[in-house]
């Protein structure tokens, strides 16, 4: 069966420089879900003093967005990460490596000065697709 979300590798162009696709191309009677930009909120509203634990509860929102709309990670093909600058980007690319778990989309990570509430240090936007 021929996968529907489809990296694209040319060979004529660098490679990522991380764990990401450059492009993704996606096939036939798609289902598609896009989402708001996602914080490191917990549910009880509560949010984590470092980056690191913000960005695992992130990942964690994203996967109950991903259940509840019938998905799952691998339907993935992009996403746009925003982290406060002076923070630890290793530690947002950590989190996101674990969620990932060896799947791979196309991915942007923006440093930014700020987000709109001053606690939150890490935000994504995700977009999925996935065959009706």
């Amino acid at each position: 069966m021929e996968r529907m979300n489809a990296p694209v590798r040319p060979s004529t162009i660098a490679p990522p420089a991380a764990a990401y696709e450059l492009g993704m191309v996606v096939s036939g009677p798609t289902l598609w879900l896009f989402t708001a930009g996602i914080v490191g909120t917990r549910a009880d509203g509560s949010i984590a003093e470092h980056i690191a634990e913000q960005a695992a509860e992130m990942w964690h929102s994203v996967a109950a967005l991903l259940d509840e709309a019938g998905f799952s990670t691998t339907d993935i093909v992009s996403y746009t990460t925003y982290a406060v600058t002076g923070n630890d980007l290793a530690a947002v690319m950590a989190a996101r490596d674990s969620f990932f778990a060896g799947h791979r989309a196309a991915s942007t990570l923006v440093p930014v000065p700020g987000l709109a509430r001053p606690e939150w240090k890490v935000e994504v936007a995700v977009v999925a697709a996935r065959s009706e």
